[in-house]
């Protein structure tokens, strides 16, 4: 063969295998071309192939497929079929018109009687048991899962923005999606081949990568819509969770009373004769979706079925939300999972192509199973649920080629040259600092990070006008150890304060961590972790009584934190802690005679171990953060402290023990709920402010941790139980009003008491303040609230029930807070 020839040859090579890799999408609608109605339900595919689809409710349709044909074809009952020629390998967007045949029809005489898709889909309720995958003993499958995330809505307008004047290149690589014809720009894409090993009892579920390999912008916001997106959907369930919302399953027991289903096809898939439901909402804004499901005809098995969230549910940040499911018959026994596909599109605001957004994509395939065959006892032993074998970053294009289901498209393919691309522009590590200083709070200078910016200035009483700079070493520095520090002076006081520390990261999985720190700062005793601080900016806009009961703090810290599995943890930490009046607010002991005692100084050496249990947790560690995307269970934690007299001068002994119970959980249509139930009790003869005092909010921002018209030092005890419970109804009432339906807001309540006492000996021996005082009875606040005001905003009118008679208090306030909430 001459020269010219092979080249020939090797270009048809080339162009064949790259023409594979292109997808066709067609986004179109088909219409009654008398009437131009839509007509729902009609079968629209490429000729010569059984890649197709079928119309929805209002005629639209959407395929995209990378074994296309240049035909189109459309056929509906009682109209003409109708083809048309189509551009392979492109996206592209059809009006297909059916016209009527015209026959005469003799007479036909309509008996009442159940609707046949009813009937099917009572059978499919009530084969669910044997049907439902995850009551099989054990299995193991191999696993090849892609996560993509693709920038959208990308019109000339936006591309002609200063902003990617030096990225122009990067728009070769848009492509168009075929579910809503948005534009979009592949930027973030992963793959993992990996064994998974389920065991039911007792339940195991142990993943092990084999290979892995990843491209693309990441962060941390990004990496928990990913962590939303790679969530189980069993479609046999009753309520399918997905980002935190009880979606009403089409297959639940009771889909009758939400959903309509239509029988409108029968075929051969995969050589099983199979019927085909549609199904849509009965009501509006309901958490419902739209779709179909293929039944098999003799086990009544889901073999396929596509859920789209209806288009009006109460959902925030959220435009397109679909998952398609397939299903085989293994050892023609047991209908197990074999592609699961899920695909969301985010955008701040729902329904608009003018802000950008994006997608997120998740693909799964499931092969070569193995049922009921446990594997060695030893995997399901594994502390931790993924295991990343050594070396599986290390294999070749050729190796990924072979293991890939399906090829990428020709666009997912080139996504990782584009990004090597994208960073070498010099701009673009400032687009990327800007990004990071939003998300963290902190602005990046190479290794070390200059913040907490919104602790750079604050206001308070005793200090004055407050300033603060600090900041942290990043990952550039070491993925293993941050350093951290920060220097503060304040106007009034004119004294100065500061602090550091170091994290070490001995592991990640399971997690082991050791550091220390120090400071010497203000604090405010009895108000909570999540309280918007002293030395916070935002402090000064929003608070209800003066800041003015502060206290200058010693502290120096060392722990060590070890997870022995996901979502059991212990800490071993010692503290030693000086805590001196900022003002005049001492506080007082009485001596065996009744002289009284002022405490400039109060000084404690403590150790504590704490335990955290999490059943089943789901989270990951990214460097130094955990992001925990939660449990079904509820959540323990127990700590208990001891404090040692002349321990490095410490002045007092005492024991502190102090556990809680934490839980979260859906109620069906009525939304979820949240409780937290604490308790705990202090042994020995103690100063009151190392006593325990209820964490008080003398702010309008709601803190959820704290008992919002209550002082700070408003109450004290040596011991004490609290409850918290809170149910969010997620719209269930506004969305039946239709003044309100359109406002997509949502209905909260919450309660929330303590009761506690103080013991004979700590009541003695306290002078206490004015404005603090026993729980002789116990405290109680209730409130109402609307969230979801414009997408974020939590309004909460508030009731104190109790100790209604004290001073300088607020027996009812209004209180306002952000949240982020899909």
């Amino acid at each position: 063969m001459n020269l010219k020839a092979s080249l020939i040859v090797l270009l048809a090579l080339l162009f064949a295998l790259d023409s594979q890799a292109q997808m066709t999408k067609i986004r179109g609608v088909v219409k009654n071309a008398l009437t131009e109605e839509p007509i729902p339900f009609a079968n629209v595919y490429f000729e010569g192939t059984t890649v197709g689809a079928t119309t929805d409710f209002s005629g639209k349709f959407s395929i995209e497929s990378m074994h296309a044909t240049d035909t189109l074809t459309a056929t509906y009952v009682g109209f003409y079929k109708q083809k048309i020629l189509i551009k392979k390998y492109r996206y592209q967007e059809v009006l297909i018109l059916l016209s009527p045949e015209e026959f005469a029809l003799e007479e036909v005489v309509v008996v009442a009687g159940e609707n046949p898709a009813d009937i099917l889909f009572r059978k499919m309720v009530a084969n669910k048991e044997r049907n439902n995958s995850s009551d099989v003993g054990a299995w193991q499958a191999e696993v090849y899962n892609k996560i993509q995330f693709d920038a959208n809505n990308f019109d000339e307008k936006f591309k002609n923005r200063p902003v990617f004047k030096h990225f122009q290149f990067i728009f070769d690589y848009v492509d168009t999606s075929a579910v809503n014809g948005k534009a979009y720009l592949p930027m973030f894409i992963t793959e993992a081949v990996s064994e998974v090993f389920y065991r039911k009892e007792p339940r195991a579920r142990i993943e092990k990568i084999t290979a892995a390999r990843g491209s693309g912008v990441e962060n941390p916001s990004i990496a928990q819509f990913m962590g939303n997106l790679y969530q189980d959907v069993n479609v046999y369930d009753n309520y399918i969770s997905l980002f935190g919302k009880n979606f009403i399953s089409p297959t639940a027991n009771f889909g009758l009373n939400y959903y309509r289903y239509f029988l409108v096809d029968s075929a051969v898939i995969d050589g099983q004769w199979c019927y085909k439901l549609m199904y849509k909402p009965r009501r509006k804004q309901e958490l419902t979706f739209n779709g179909y499901i293929w039944l098999h005809d003799t086990s009544f098995a889901v073999k396929q079925v596509e859920m789209i969230a209806a288009e009006d549910a109460n959902l925030n940040f959220i435009n397109d939300l679909t998952i398609r499911q397939q299903y085989e018959l293994v050892n023609n026994r047991q209908w197990m999972l074999s592609r699961d596909y899920m695909m969301a599109d985010f955008n701040v605001i729902e329904n608009t192509r003018r802000l950008p957004g994006f997608f997120g994509q998740r693909t799964t395939t499931y092969r070569n199973y193995i049922l009921n065959q446990p594997a060695d006892a030893q995997i399901y032993r594994s502390p931790v649920g993924v295991i990343v074998s050594e070396g599986s970053l290390n294999f070749s294009d050729n190796y990924w080629d072979s293991v890939r289901p399906e090829r990428l498209t020709a666009r997912e393919s080139r996504i990782y040259s584009m990004i090597d691309s994208i960073e070498r522009v010099p701009i673009y590590k400032t687009y990327v600092d800007v990004i990071y200083m939003v998300t963290h709070g902190y602005a990046p200078t190479g290794w070390f990070e200059i913040g907490p910016i919104g602790k750079m200035y604050g206001y308070n009483e005793i200090e004055g006008h407050r300033f603060r700079f600090g900041g942290r070493t990043s990952t550039r520095f070491s993925r293993n150890l941050r350093l951290n520090g920060f220097l503060a002076y304040g106007i009034s006081d004119r004294k100065p304060k500061f602090g550091g520390g170091l994290l070490y990261v001995l592991d990640k999985s399971p997690l082991r961590s050791t550091g220390f720190n120090f400071r010497t700062d203000s604090e405010q005793l009895g108000a909570s972790q999540q309280a918007v601080v002293n030395d916070n900016f935002l402090s000064l806009l929003v608070r209800r009584q003066p800041s003015d009961k502060l206290n200058y703090v010693n502290e120096y810290k060392v722990f060590y934190e070890h997870e022995w599995f996901n979502g059991l943890s212990n800490k071993l930490e010692f503290t030693h802690r000086e805590i001196k009046p900022a003002g005049t607010f001492i506080p007082q002991t009485r001596l065996e005679n009744g002289e009284l005692i002022g405490h400039q100084s109060i000084v404690t050496s403590e150790l504590s171990y704490s335990l955290r249990f999490a059943f089943r947790e789901r989270s990951i560690i990214r460097d130094f953060d955990r992001i925990s995307f939660g449990t079904k269970y509820p959540e323990l934690n127990v700590r208990y402290s001891y404090s040692g007299k002349g321990i490095l001068e410490s002045d007092w002994e005492y024991h502190r023990l102090e556990g809680g119970l934490t839980h979260r959980f859906n109620v069906g249509p009525l939304g979820w709920s949240k409780y937290s139930l604490e308790a705990g009790h202090v042994w020995g003869k103690l100063p009151f402010p190392l006593l325990m005092l209820p964490p008080g909010n003398e702010t309008f921002v709601f803190d959820q941790s704290a008992y919002n018209l209550m002082n700070y030092y408003e109450f004290v005890n040596d011991s004490y139980v609290s409850l918290y419970y809170t149910h969010h109804f997620d719209g269930f009432f506004f969305n039946r009003l239709p003044l309100f339906r359109k406002l997509k807001w949502r209905e909260v309540v919450f309660v929330k008491g303590i009761a506690g006492e103080l013991s004979d000996q700590n009541k003695a021996f306290n002078a206490l303040p004015d404005i603090t005082y026993m729980l002789n009875k116990p405290y109680f606040e209730a409130g109402a609230g609307i969230e979801n005001i414009f997408k974020i905003v939590r309004v909460d009118g508030i009731w104190r029930l109790s100790h209604r008679d004290h001073a300088n208090i607020n027996n009812f306030a209004f209180f306002v807070s952000l949240q982020f909430s899909f």
